[in-house]
């Protein structure tokens, strides 16, 4: 017997062009953009060992976990790494970018995560963008979080090495990811000879033996499931119009943070000031002597729908993560989760 998931043509080197060029629209980027096959780790750290190694002095900036990850890949690679780290519950600000690019002049890669979706905070790229484009360094960018739940603008902000998953905002598969890459960046990929090659993590075999060759013939093949549900993903996003998309989160976002401030129970936003608060997810700090991850499977009982997580590693005794992935980004959803967390909530 045939299954419709199963018994599919082979998805041809044409198509796959196809799509990595409707992921391109939806960055607004002429850059190169590559379709990885697999999680977005896969070319967030690819981008890191390309591009970075033991000449390069790395500005790492940390408001949350994926910021702490970058700071370890780039130490591995050889670089030489200064850390910018500021507490979970806000975002850094350009003026602390550029006192530490000032700091260390030699400093010529900045690493940034946009949004955490693991803490709820969002970082202001554009500024940061124009603080490092007037420095000189390259600048790498987990947009994985933020794409469309928010403008995502490598161009425009001058980022030179742009990741996107499609498991959060864009509610689509987690199998696939992307990147965008500079000509400047590839340049430094080029000349540095410690950039992976015939590697899984090699983003100069995806230029070399895919851009540069035209798109004719893919690498290895595709994630066919995987690419398919990319499509359907973008094609639903172009459906809605990107802006409408952005435009739902945001609302999703700030009804939550209302909501929760409404619902009384002792719950507040984890991050302090809405201006620093990512609209792909907010997340929730229980009072004191109040375990998050008890109240979230309290309301995950009454109904294991909801986009109700703990907080992980140490945060999981005190936030709630409430995801507005994609569909979830609605306030009829919100009404549901703040519900369900109200009657999950210890009485007094």
């Amino acid at each position: 017997m045939t299954h419709p998931f199963l018994d599919l043509a082979p998805l041809s080197a044409e198509h796959f062009a196809v799509i990595e060029d409707r992921v391109a629209q939806l960055l607004f980027t002429s850059q190169d953009v590559v379709i990885t096959q697999g999680e977005a780790l896969l070319p967030l750290e690819g981008a890191i060992r390309g591009a970075a190694g033991p000449g390069t002095t790395a500005l790492n900036v940390i408001t949350g976990p994926y910021g702490q990850t970058f700071g370890d890949w780039l130490r591995d690679c050889g670089a030489t790494v200064h850390d910018l780290a500021v507490p979970f519950h806000s975002a850094v600000t350009a003026a602390q970018v550029r006192e530490a690019l000032a700091a260390h002049p030699e400093i010529d890669f900045v690493s940034l995560v946009h949004a955490e979706a693991a803490t709820g905070n969002t970082n202001p790229v554009a500024e940061i963008g124009e603080a490092v484009r007037e420095h000189g360094a390259l600048f790498y960018l987990d947009a994985v979080a933020s794409v469309a739940a928010e403008p995502v603008r490598p161009d425009e902000w001058g980022v030179d090495l742009c990741v996107i998953g499609a498991q959060k905002a864009m509610g689509g598969p987690a199998g696939v990811s992307a990147v965008s890459v500079s000509e400047r960046a590839w340049a430094r990929m080029a000349a540095n000879p410690h950039a992976p090659r015939r590697s899984y993590l090699s983003l100069l075999d995806w230029k070399e033996r895919w851009i540069d060759a035209g798109r004719k013939v893919l690498l290895h093949a595709p994630a066919q499931l995987e690419m398919l549900a990319l499509e359907a993903c973008v094609g639903r996003i172009e459906a809605e119009g990107l802006d409408a998309v952005m435009a739902r989160h945001a609302a999703a976002a700030a009804a939550t943070r209302a909501g929760v401030l409404a619902l009384g129970g002792g719950l507040e936003p984890y991050v302090y000031e809405a201006s620093a608060a990512a609209p792909v997810a907010t997340t929730l700090r229980t009072p004191p002597g109040v375990d998050a991850a008890g109240v979230v499977a309290r309301a995950l009982a009454s109904d294991p729908s909801l986009p109700l997580a703990a907080g992980g590693g140490s945060l999981a005794s005190s936030m709630i993560r409430v995801n507005h992935y994609g569909v979830a980004a609605d306030e009829g959803v919100v009404d549901r989760c703040l519900t369900a967390l109200r009657a999950a909530l210890p009485t007094a």
